[in-house]
């Protein structure tokens, strides 16, 4: 067959990355880049998907960590823009007699100013809550709260307050406590009031509701608040210049308070047991704020309004730290919008790059030799796979060890299933960045290959494909011999499906060049392995696939061929007289054995047998010629097989599934495609 280069080959591939790489500062998927291997694989939302499901499974639910009500059991929350917070369940003190100590004045004085320099917000309900910003009060707000809830004041403070600009009060209904109620449309205001609307707004949606508890709670008021941000998320898409200096600080708090929280333990198991293919997600409970949180702060990124200068004095590590810390949530709509978030802010914020990949290291590096579980790795992957493509060449020695001590070991992990096509793609375009780097890498997952674990040495396989279409010829010839005795192992893989993948670089054009250029170190190799087969296997459509490739090889090169066949027939003979001198060994021995006095009393004991026979191997063909005749019957056959292009697929039990988590994300839409549909209007 002819050769063909690795440029050759090149043109008739798509999807394949150029070898300049542009510099780290540009954006990492510019519009003109189509191909296919351009993008990371994108991280399933749904983990094999089963038709036809069952009756659901009921599962213990992990808590939600959206766990902050309006009505029922509040606790000491210290949200990062609010100087104090002080809650207590004093609700009993509502209907008790004032008291005749005086502290009306405290009480009185405190609210006149709050009211004067709207910048309080005093909201009650039944655990009596209070929530100001006191920078520019000189009133002790615990001091005050204690003396209003203890001295029986409520009712004065709430006759006295009126609206504030961080929340709305509502009248006071017949059941007793104040609520927030909706503001006014921004249509509804003059230009020069929008502003203020809009802090009002982000204000007012710091308010966080009780989903998991009691869904039933407070609907009204979890109506407003979806109300709300859905109209700030039109809001900013719609309009220019909408997006001012003191926004910044406002948005920034809004989110940090709606989503930094300590995500629950998961309810899937850990370890071992953990098969992240078959355990379900446990959905986040209040999605339906989080989701338009995310897509406000997403739209808030993307305007032309916004300005990286301004808002890097909020948007900061810490921000980042906390954002990546939430990158462990089960909700995998979450991780999605996350990872889109993430982006983002990288493109945009030259100073936190690095701070990110310090970042992104140290969970890779906890998730490897510490936990070994962690529910967002691939999407951390596919953010480093659009990263890696702006790596500037040469690359830094900090990229390097980045591939070798960080990506490489990701092998290892019992989960790798979940992330392996991420990574993959992460490790292919360190290859085509700086070739150097392939002997490393190759000798790196030989080193890591799996021992016991076939459908994770299909994935290897898989991997080391991809690693091939892109390798330099010079570079191939420093692996080819340890890469091809692995190989040789996996074509006498009992599983069928090992061997199958393995025997499917056959046909590969690009391979077999780089084979027929080296055949004279390759087929040696591969010889034995191949012919021993051919007969032995269990599987016959193994048999098939190797018969083509031990076709292609005498079609390479014909002298080889012969001298191989030669070779191993004297090679099988050899181990045949060197069976029959152990045999005969063993013989000598038994019949020692029998003079001795007390062999029949043993003998009785555990029973006579005779050596067993270890050959495995199938009748040898007579001659080459019955041999090409074989081969190019069965080639005939697999190659018609093989044009059904069946995928390999790791066979499942069929487990029941919940019809509500997979229906939610099935409805789920990317924050990708949400993007582009709006930036189509």
């Amino acid at each position: 067959m002819p050769n063909k280069t690795k440029k050759d080959k090149e043109s008739s591939k798509s999807g394949k990355v150029g070898k300049s790489g542009g510099q780290e500062n540009s954006e990492h998927e510019s519009s003109n880049r189509k191909a296919s291997n351009n993008v990371p694989p994108t991280t399933q939302l749904l983990k094999g998907k089963q038709p036809g499901s069952q009756t659901p499974v009921k599962k213990d639910k992990r808590q939600s960590s959206s766990r902050f009500s309006l009505s029922n059991n509040r606790e000491l929350q210290k949200l990062p823009a609010f100087k104090v917070m002080f809650t207590t369940s004093c609700w009993k003190h509502m209907s008790e007699s004032l008291s005749y100590r005086d502290t009306s004045f405290k009480v009185q004085g405190f609210v006149h100013r709050a009211a004067e320099t709207e910048s309080a917000a005093l909201c009650t309900c039944t655990s009596c809550v209070a929530r100001i910003e006191t920078s520019c009060l000189p009133v002790s707000l615990y001091t005050w709260a204690q003396a209003v809830l203890l001295e029986g004041h409520l009712s004065l403070m709430l006759a006295c307050t009126r609206t504030a600009s961080g929340m709305v009060l509502d009248a006071p209904s017949s059941n007793g406590p104040f609520q927030p109620v909706a503001l006014m449309h921004f249509r509804d205001v003059p230009p020069a009031e929008q502003e203020k609307l809009f802090i009002q707004k982000l204000r007012q949606c710091c308010v966080l509701f009780d989903f998991v508890s009691d869904p039933l709670s407070d609907l009204k008021w979890k109506e407003v608040k979806r109300a709300a941000i859905s109209e700030m998320v039109e809001y900013i898409t719609h309009n220019r210049n909408v997006i001012t200096e003191p926004i910044y600080p406002e948005v920034v708090h809004m989110f940090s308070v709606n989503m930094f929280r300590t995500l629950p333990p998961s309810s899937n198991p850990t370890g071992a047991e953990f098969d992240p293919e078959e355990d379900e997600p446990t959905l986040e409970a209040a999605w339906p704020h989080l989701q338009l949180v995310y897509e406000f702060l997403l739209r808030f990124l993307e305007s032309p309004d916004f300005q990286p200068n301004i808002a890097k004095k909020y948007i900061d590590q810490k921000f980042v730290m906390q954002l990546l810390d939430l990158f462990d949530s089960e909700d995998p709509r979450e991780r999605d919008f996350l990872k889109t978030t993430l982006h983002r802010i990288y493109g945009k914020f030259l100073g936190l790059r690095a701070y990110i990949r310090k970042h992104i290291n140290n969970i890779f590096y906890r998730f490897i030799y510490e936990t070994e579980h962690h529910n967002g790795i691939a999407e951390l992957l596919e953010i480093l796979g659009s990263i890696i493509n702006g790596f500037a060449l040469p690359l830094k020695e900090e990229h390097k060890i980045f591939l070798l001590k960080v990506l490489l070991p990701l092998h290892k992990v019992k989960s790798l299933s979940v992330y392996h096509p991420q990574l993959a793609y992460c490790v292919v375009q360190f290859l085509e960045k700086d070739s150097t780097l392939t002997e490393p890498t190759v000798m790196a997952l030989l080193k890591y290959w799996p021992k016991t674990h076939s459908p994770k040495e299909v994935m290897f396989l898989n991997e080391l494909e991809e690693i091939l279409d892109v390798i330099e010829p010079s570079e191939f010839v420093k692996v080819m011999e340890p890469l091809f005795r692995q190989l040789a192992k996996c074509v006498s893989s009992p599983h069928f499906q090992v061997a199958e993948r393995a025997l499917y670089y056959w046909n590969n054009e690009y391979i077999m060049s780089l084979i027929s250029d080296n055949a004279a170190k390759i087929l040696p190799i591969m010889f034995p392995s191949l012919y021993r087969n051919s007969k032995t296997h269990w599987n016959k459509t193994i048999h098939g696939l190797i018969y083509n490739a031990l076709k292609l090889f005498m079609e390479m090169n014909q002298k080889l061929f012969d001298d191989c066949t030669q070779q191993f027939r004297a090679e099988k003979s050899k181990e045949k007289a060197k069976w029959k001198e152990r045999e005969d060994a063993w013989l000598k021995i038994e019949n020692l054995a029998k003079s001795n006095p007390q062999f029949l009393i043993y003998v009785d004991s555990i029973g006579s047998g005779s050596p067993m026979d270890m050959e495995t191997d199938g009748p040898l063909l007579d001659d080459v010629n019955m041999l090409k005749k074989a081969m190019t019957e069965e080639a005939t056959q697999v190659l018609k097989d093989q044009r059904r292009e069946r995928p390999l697929m790791r066979r499942k039990s069929e487990l029941p599934r919940d019809i509500c988590t997979v229906t939610a994300l099935e409805l789920h839409r990317r924050a990708e495609e949400m993007l582009t549909t709006h930036d189509g209007h």
